[in-house]
């Protein structure tokens, strides 16, 4: 791997779908080392197939055949794979996959993760917390395994009111309710702390926020419905939170936003971000 390694996460949206759309002529032009999927919704099979030999594919699918699946691809063979996240009655299949990389003579952990979406006032919110719990209980024990961890995804929570462009219309609804921000204030640190984004909390940084600074966005996802693209009415909910060590090397931060509707290849963007390794 180069120096400067590449790391890009995307929600795919169906992996099959998404590379009849572009997605293939996207990744061949982006000079990616790591590649985070969630939502991939196809077999292994399929999602080597799709991807080529070049890359060494880790998948986990979903219990539920079609639903959830996270990916990790890469131009170099893990040492090591975990999937397992939560008490062993919580079925996390499809949402969390652990990989170790040599980078330059170090480890670099990379987490492809995808929260629940959740819904108010049903089993899904209810699933949605124990999975936001198994992480907050993981997050500690990713950073003592290696200090250059990164966990990146869609996490499916808006953490703060500029990571919504309608926040004030939406505080009611899941992925931006108080008590789904407030994991986020324990992983990274609450806004109104000195240390905020530095570390605090459980010692993860917002890679994508310290980066763009106190701005709205910059978006990930857009809703297919209306023109929410078009006017950029999006949220932030793909994130790379990383380490204070690995945070420190990041060189750029790019959201890969289509430019046009019918161009995109995903509700989701990608969220690419090289690291100095």
């Amino acid at each position: 791997m180069p120096a400067a390694l590449r790391i890009a996460s995307v929600n795919v949206n169906g992996v099959r779908a998404a590379f009849r759309k572009g997605m293939g002529e996207w990744l061949d032009g982006r000079g990616v080392d790591i590649l985070a999927l969630q939502e991939v919704r196809a077999s292994t099979d399929d999602l080597v197939g799709l991807l080529g030999e070049e890359w060494d594919v880790l998948h986990d699918p979903a219990t539920a055949k079609g639903r959830a699946g996270v990916a990790i691809a890469s131009r170099n063979r893990a040492s090591i794979h975990r999937v397992d996240l939560g008490p062993d009655d919580f079925d996390s299949a499809g949402r969390w996959l652990e990989a170790d990389y040599e980078v330059g003579g170090r480890i670099v952990t990379v987490v492809s993760a995808y929260v629940h979406s959740g819904e108010v006032d049903t089993p899904k919110q209810v699933e949605k917390y124990r999975f936001l719990d198994a992480m907050q209980e993981r997050l500690p024990k990713l950073a003592e395994h290696s200090e250059l961890a990164l966990v990146v995804g869609d996490l499916n929570v808006g953490h703060r009111t500029l990571d919504i462009k309608n926040w004030k219309g939406n505080v009611k609804r899941a992925g931006f309710l108080p008590t789904e921000r407030a994991y986020f204030d324990r992983f990274i640190g609450a806004e109104d702390e000195p240390d905020y984004n530095r570390g605090a909390g459980l010692g993860w940084v917002d890679v994508g926020r310290r980066t763009a600074g106190e701005v709205p966005g910059p978006y990930t996802w857009w809703s297919q419905r209306g023109r929410a693209f078009d006017t950029d009415t999006g949220w932030r909910i793909d994130y790379h939170l990383a380490t204070p060590a690995l945070a420190d090397t990041v060189q750029s931060y790019v959201i890969d936003r289509a430019q046009a509707y019918d161009q995109r290849w995903s509700d989701h963007a990608p969220v690419v971000v090289d690291y100095a390794i």
